[in-house]
Formats: structure tokens, sequence, C-alpha cells
């Protein structure tokens, strides 16, 4: 009892003796831990450094860091927009092509100087003989075109880098005469184009076209026009209303069924609805198969129902049915001659913007390989280039 007065009136309660035990303790602790953790990390500088000199870990560190991009650098101006791409040859499947292709901008004047261009889109199984006239065609009149080919997914073009054709080959898939597959391929041409901002007035071709005049009269024919040229007709016979499955309804009515040149020539407006459409495509996939051929009716009924009011229910490209059969005559070597192509411009008659005219066919159809030598020969006084 009375050393623990003592210690009590000395101000040393044992209580807090206990406590500065402890407190010289807990330093000493932290110091050991603060000192193992210097070791280690040493041990892993040196690890580290050893790794990188007997292996190269920095550089594969290194080169995934250098691919982060930071986000403020995504957002630049209008060039990712208004450029078309740097190559066709793209990885998108026809899914991603046809939605990026239907964007459109809902404000109808550009920002930017645009001059606008017509799309030369070539549906061909392989080679395309008559190049030599399209090269002499389009010479001269760069940024004023474009051009896209689809032929056989097999087939490798050998264009020289100096042709306005070499490497102009879309991804392509088969296509099958009277089958949607063909509708399909006509799409990727259209969804391909479209890429390019520039690209206004789209026309297909194949390998067996010639144009019927220079340039400059096609290039403001098709520019200031205010109708595409798509022909659509109701026909009331076997081989068009005939071919209409009650299926289509209420989609597709056969008052609404119409047939119509597989050739046609549209503005931008008309060719994002071609790209974007589900609705009929559907329906023409399921309900429209041999003897039922898509091509001749896809189109033209979609078109009709949408935008008919934007047609000129003709087509610009010539043919020759006089022949008859389920397909337009071909011509050879001997077929063209001054008064073949004269005849083949003059005596028409159409309407152009309201008014009557006679120029209403751009481009002819079905020319052999073998009318190359004539054509080239005859096409400055004839077709004007």
């Amino acid at each position: 009892m009375q050393s623990r007065a003592l210690a009590t009136e000395e101000g040393k309660d044992p209580a807090n003796t206990t406590r500065a035990n402890h407190s010289r303790v807990l330093p000493l602790r932290l110091l050991q831990i603060f000192g193992l953790f210097l070791v280690l990390c040493v041990a892993f500088s040196v690890i580290s450094v050893y790794m990188t000199k007997r292996f190269g870990v920095s550089t594969t560190l290194t080169s995934t860091q250098s691919s982060f991009q930071p986000c403020y650098e995504e957002v630049g101006g209008l060039d990712p927009w208004i450029k078309p791409p740097s190559t066709l040859l793209h990885t998108m499947n026809d899914t991603e092509l046809f939605w990026r292709a239907s964007f459109a901008p809902k404000v109808k004047k550009y920002p930017f100087q645009r001059v606008p261009k017509i799309a030369f889109m070539f549906l061909t199984k392989g080679p395309m003989p008559l190049a030599p006239l399209w090269e002499r065609f389009l010479k001269g009149h760069e940024g004023r075109y474009s051009i896209y080919i689809h032929s056989t997914p097999s087939y490798r073009p050998g264009f020289p880098a100096s042709s306005v054709f070499y490497r102009r080959q879309i991804p392509s898939k088969v296509a099958e005469w009277g089958r949607m597959s063909m509708c399909d391929a006509e799409r990727r041409l259209l969804a391909n184009a479209l890429l390019d901002i520039s690209n206004e007035r789209f026309v297909l071709l194949s390998e067996s076209c010639i144009p019927l005049y220079n340039f400059s009269l096609i290039y403001l024919y098709t520019m200031n026009s205010k109708h595409s040229f798509t022909s659509a007709f109701d026909d009331p016979g076997p081989f068009g209303r005939g071919r209409y499955n009650p299926n289509m309804k209420p989609e597709v009515t056969i008052s609404q069924w119409r047939k119509g040149s597989q050739w046609f020539e549209v503005s931008r407006k008309l060719a994002v609805s071609m790209v974007e459409d589900t609705t009929f495509y559907r329906k023409f996939e399921e309900f429209c198969r041999p003897a039922c051929y898509s091509d001749e009716h896809y189109f033209p009924t979609m078109l009709t129902i949408l935008s008919g009011n934007l047609l000129a229910n003709r087509s610009l490209t010539w043919v020759d049915w006089s022949r008859g059969g389920y397909h337009p005559a071909t011509f050879g070597k001997s077929d063209v001659t001054e008064e073949f192509l004269q005849r083949i411009i003059s005596n028409h008659k159409c309407t152009y913007n309201g008014q009557p005219s006679s120029t209403c066919f751009l481009f002819g159809r079905k020319f052999a390989p073998s009318t190359l030598e004539p054509l080239l020969r005859l096409a400055h006084k004839q077709l004007g280039f």
C-alpha cells in the first residue's frame, strides 16, 4: 500500500508505464516493415532490369502503351466525314456496310466546297474488255466521277496503276441472275459509293455497256435532273402481275407491284433508301424467287411505293429487244458502224424535267469485246469523245 501510494504521489501510475513501453516497441516495428519494403523495391528493380535486358519485356510494354489514344484526339474536323475512303478493300460485312452507308445529313447545305460526282458502278463477271473506251471517255474529268467494280470474288483484275479502274474493286460475293443475291450486289455497289459524300448520282452499268455521249453532256444531264431514272411499270401479263405472290401483303399489294429494267440511275437520296431498306427486302427474299426475278421487281416496286414522284419511269441504258427472246441483242464488230451509232442516239422521244426531249439514252448495252476497235475509231466523230 505504501509503495503504491508513493507511485501515485510521484505521478507514475503503472498504467502509464505500460503505455510508455508499448510506444517504444511500435516505432521499432514500423522501421522494420519500412526496411522490408525498401528491400523488396530494390529486389523488384533489379529483376526488372534483368528481365528487360534478357527478354525485352519493356519493349512489349512500351508498344502496348503507345497504342493508346486519348479521347480528345478522336474529336477532329470534317475530314473523316468528307474525304473518300483511302481504299475500297474494307472488312465490313453487308450489315455493317449498309448501316454505315445509310448515314445522311439532315442539313441540306454542305459546310464545305463540294463538287458533286457521278458514281459509275460496274456489275461484272470478270474482265472489262471495253475499259479503254471508258478510259478515253473519262480522261480530263478527274474529280467529277468515281468508279466501283463488283466482280466475281475469285476474279483478280490486272489493270495497270495508270488506269482509272486500278484498285476500284469492292469486296464482293457471288451474284446469281434473277435472285436476291443480284440485288445484294447492286446494294453493295451503292453502299460503297455512298461512303464518298461527294457522290451525288449513281449509275449501274455492266462490262458490256458503253457511253453514248461525252462526259460533260452526261454529267450535266444527270446532275440537273429532277428525277431518278428507274423504269417502273405495271405489267398486267404473266411476266408482270403474274409473278406477284399474295404473301407480299400488306407491304406490297398487287396494284403496287412493278416491273422494270435492272440498269438504273438514281440520286443520292434514293440510293440511301435502297441501301437502308429492310421491310421490302424480307418480302422479296422470301416470296420472289424464279420464276419471279427479283432484279426486275424489287427496286422498281420499292421505289414506286416510297418515292414514286421522284422517278422518271424510264432507263438511261439503251438495249435492243427487236430480235425477240428472253435477252436483248448482243452486238459484234460488224454491227458497229456510223449509221448504227447514229440510230441509237437519234429518233427517240421522252420527257426530261417535264419537257419533251430527244436525248433519252445516255448508255448502250450488250456490246461484245470485238466492238472495241470500231468503237474507239468512231467515238470521236459519233459519240463526241
